[in-house]
């Protein structure tokens, strides 16, 4: 049986993830985050994990699929997939560790914008590959517009 790239990617990815959650005390177990007003439209905690969860699968089937590739975009893609894994992961320990609402916001807007290019970048070396990062795109920009509602409504304290 040929080891495909998505059974390391995938672990590596999830683990990422959890662990800088879990480093910044991400979460309604936060009591900063827990004192913060937040908007009607924020999901319950537990929809977060679920959501991080699949959510980082699909990105190590997606960073899986194009390392497979011998596109000559296939560098570029990988660069931009590991800058916006880097924000991706830099959003939880300013958000939750640092208390920085607004900087968590402006990070998250950055993401928002590496993670689309590369999804364009994923699309044109392996066009499931972009699809498998569209999931992630809606959900960042819900999660910025949750961000943003979160420094709206509490100016003084973020």
């Amino acid at each position: 049986m040929k080891l495909s790239a998505w059974m390391i990617t995938i672990p590596i990815i999830v683990l990422l993830g959890m662990a800088s959650g879990w480093l910044s005390n991400s979460g309604y177990g936060n009591p900063w985050f827990e004192r913060l007003a937040k908007p009607s439209f924020m999901p319950p905690g537990w929809a977060f994990p679920v959501a991080w969860t699949i959510l980082y699968i699909l990105m190590g089937v997606a960073l899986g699929l194009v390392l497979e590739t011998q596109h000559p975009l296939r560098n570029v893609a990988i660069a931009l997939f590991a800058v916006q894994l880097l924000l991706n992961l830099a959003w939880s320990p300013v958000f939750f560790g640092m208390h920085q609402a607004r900087a968590g916001l402006a990070i998250i807007v950055m993401l928002f914008v590496a993670t689309a290019a590369t999804a364009v970048a994923f699309w044109r070396i392996q066009p499931m590959a972009g699809a498998l990062l569209l999931p992630y795109l809606g959900w960042l920009l819900f999660a910025s517009f949750l961000n943003g509602a979160i420094v709206r409504l509490n100016l003084s304290n973020v």
